[in-house]
């Protein structure tokens, strides 16, 4: 017969009598040989995370720039377009015009200007 502390002593024991590591408590090598960063490490990568950060906002930027260049350009080629077109109108009301001047002075030298009351007085 054994004791219950003879039991606990001999269930620690094996290959010939040499004790069993306590694991409890062991950190893992992978734990021992991790590197802790520095300050200035940390710094670093707080820094590059940031610059990544404004590379994206800055193409983003550079994109809607893009964009509104281009809507520009369309909005001048719209103006220009209807500053021709103003133009012609302009141009064409101006000849109806002259034409117009011309027809009544041209009416008025052959007589045709006149009144139907005007030409019951010459008859």
């Amino acid at each position: 017969m054994t004791t219950l502390e003879y039991s606990e002593w001999r269930s620690k024991r094996v290959n010939d009598n040499i004790p069993e590591s306590n694991s409890e408590g062991v950190r893992p090598t992978k734990e021992y040989l991790q590197v802790i960063p520095s300050e200035l490490e940390i710094i670093k990568q707080d820094f590059e995370k940031k610059n990544l950060e404004l590379e994206k906002k800055i193409e983003q930027l550079e994109e809607e720039n893009m964009h509104l260049r281009l809507d520009a350009d369309v909005q001048k080629l719209e103006a220009e377009k209807l500053r021709k077109g103003k133009n012609k109108a302009e141009d064409d009301l101006d000849s109806l015009k002259t034409d117009y001047k011309k027809l009544r002075l041209s009416r008025r030298t052959a007589g045709l200007g006149k009144t139907a009351e005007q030409w019951r007085q010459e008859i």
